[in-house]
């Protein structure tokens, strides 16, 4: 028997005849502050690492106050994001919204001491988890189960976008306007995307009173429980986390420039190319012509797919067919838009702040730890190829592994999820 996804009861995506997700309000104004809130990140990660190497010099310190932009995640994605069920969702974003503009704001202020300026930031990053849980929730909400994971698909295509153009287009803009400014219009993205959320998206209530009468740790051990005892769930996350090895390549971007005696400019190309290939991916995935029945049998293949060109590091690559090799795994990395969609409609309702926290932090974690791991691997085999082609192999092997439990779960469609919103 292969599982159902639960209907998602939406009266805007019943009323809406048109398959225009853009006709839908309500989307399209989550999908404008989210797109104006990616660039406005991009800008201030440039702007703080040429601001904060002004003043040390010291590429230690730059490089420790870009990691202070997706480390706190960790921490928030398991205690925060639970906001996002035990109180109206919409109120939720506004609030992360409004504090993350009041901080960087303060951070904007010319001659902020630099210990103070890493602790409003870190405050700032602690509001990321509780704003995008609260999101990941209501989306279904918003676009309905039949369109759900194109949203989602749509927004993911809209942050690589925003990665590339603000990585390319950062460092001319912030020399242009200088680190404050640039700061201060990283501030008014996050008020003009509490705007449009306040005035743009319906009021709801909590899914569930029930969750805000739980303490903290209970809602956590409630949540982990929830993906614990369902094999689909398992297997998701599982799929989910497997980016911790298809995300090396861009922790030894530079060493592995400098060893195929590329220039600073192939870095970026490095950089850009599994972007770049998901956003291929996603559009390829989302064609009518594939179902979402056939999108789900695919995840194990593709996950296997996005590990094996890593492989192929271990001939010692140029860097042109390198970029092909990255923009290949990232064509079948695209497979996560369907896996995490498939995760969210087999969450109850009530749940899925908590439980897309507890996922997301994992699978922030496990990046940092392949990052950090490959790093330390490179330093001692002195060859950034060889070790991303191990961690190819490693991958291909946990995603042969993962494919298979994905498979079995499928067919036997157990656990204990109710198949309602």
């Amino acid at each position: 028997m292969t599982e159902r996804i639960p209907d998602e009861i939406s009266p805007e995506s019943k009323d809406c005849k048109s398959d225009n997700l853009i006709r839908l309000s309500e989307f399209r104004t989550l999908w404008a502050a989210y797109a104006q809130s990616v660039l406005g990140d991009q800008l201030a990660r440039v702007a703080l690492s040429l601001l904060v190497f002004e003043r040390t010099e010291s590429a230690g310190w730059t490089a420790a106050t870009y990691a202070l932009t997706t480390l706190p995640a960790l921490l928030s994605g398991v205690l925060l994001s639970g906001l996002a069920d035990r109180f109206p969702r919409r109120t939720v974003m506004v609030g992360c919204d409004l504090v993350r503009a009041a901080l960087v704001g303060l951070m904007a202020l010319p001659g902020t001491p630099l210990p103070l300026l890493a602790g409003l930031l870190v405050l700032a990053q602690l509001a990321e988890a509780p704003f995008g849980a609260a999101q990941g929730a209501l989306l279904p909400t918003v676009l309905g189960e039949r369109r759900y994971e194109r949203g989602q698909r749509v927004m993911l295509i809209t942050h690589q976008a925003g990665q590339l153009v603000g990585f390319a287009g950062g460092g001319v803009l912030v020399v242009w306007l200088g680190s404050h400014l640039s700061l201060g219009l990283n501030a008014a993205s996050f008020l003009l995307s509490a705007s449009l959320i306040r005035f743009g998206v319906k009021a709801r209530p909590i899914a569930s009173d029930d969750v805000r009468q739980k303490r903290l740790h209970m809602q956590v051990r409630s949540g982990a429980a929830l993906i614990w005892a369902d094999p689909r769930l398992r297997a998701l996350v599982a799929l989910g986390w497997l980016a911790g090895f298809i995300v090396l390549p861009e922790g030894l971007a530079a060493p592995f420039a400098d060893e195929a005696g590329g220039g600073g400019a192939s870095v970026g190309l490095l950089l850009a190319a599994h972007p770049a290939g998901m956003v291929l991916g996603a559009a390829l995935l989302g064609r009518a012509s594939v179902g979402d029945e056939w999108r789900r049998r695919l995840l194990g293949p593709l996950a296997v797919g996005a590990n094996l060109p890593l492989l192929l590091y271990w001939t010692g690559p140029g860097v042109a067919v390198a970029v092909l090799l990255l923009m290949a795994s990232g064509v079948c990395s695209a497979y996560q838009i369907t896996a995490g969609a498939t995760f969210v409609l087999l969450t109850p309702a009530c749940q899925r702040g908590q439980v897309l926290g507890l996922a997301r932090s994992g699978l922030t974690a496990m990046q940092g730890i392949g990052v950090a791991a490959g790093g330390l691997a490179a330093e001692l085999s002195g060859s950034s190829s060889d070790t991303i082609g191990g961690a190819g192999l490693l991958g291909t092997l946990c995603a042969i592994l993962v494919a298979v439990a994905w498979s079995r779960a499928r067919r036997t469609g157990a656990g204990t999820i109710p198949l309602r919103a």
